[in-house]
């Protein structure tokens, strides 16, 4: 396998847990607004459901955790990335809401980009070889 390929599936694992760690949170925190909305719409006691509510509110601090250490991988797998010549090697859609228009091949305010599509700009490496 060369470099390039495996900067580009460890870009996409990168981009998946992302993902799936945002999603999570989405989740929990859905679930965790629903349960107050729950409790009063069953008219039970504020006591009723409570363990669960910290439950949930537990997760959504472990995820934030967790979140936090995958974009610290994020940014220590981008050095390294530079550091072997591997220049800007990036997964997912690179557009952010309001670019206008999208820079990174789509996104911005549009349709974006599919999860698994890999952009990259990298030097010419053909000479290396």
């Amino acid at each position: 396998m060369s470099r390039l390929s495996v900067g580009e599936a460890l870009a996409a694992r990168l981009y998946a847990a992302e993902a799936a760690i945002d999603q999570a949170l989405i989740e929990s925190a859905t679930l965790a607004a629903a349960l107050p909305a729950a409790r009063a719409g069953a008219w039970l006691s504020a006591v009723t459901g409570q363990k669960a509510f910290a439950g949930t509110a537990a997760a959504i601090s472990a995820l934030a955790d967790a979140r936090a250490h995958i974009v610290e991988t994020h940014k220590t797998l981008t050095a390294l990335a530079r550091k072997l010549g591997l220049e800007t090697l990036a997964a997912g859609p690179l557009d952010k809401p309001g670019d206008s228009p999208p820079i990174g091949g789509g996104g911005g305010d549009g349709p974006g980009i599919a999860p698994d599509m890999v952009n990259k700009t990298l030097p010419d490496t053909t000479g290396l070889c």
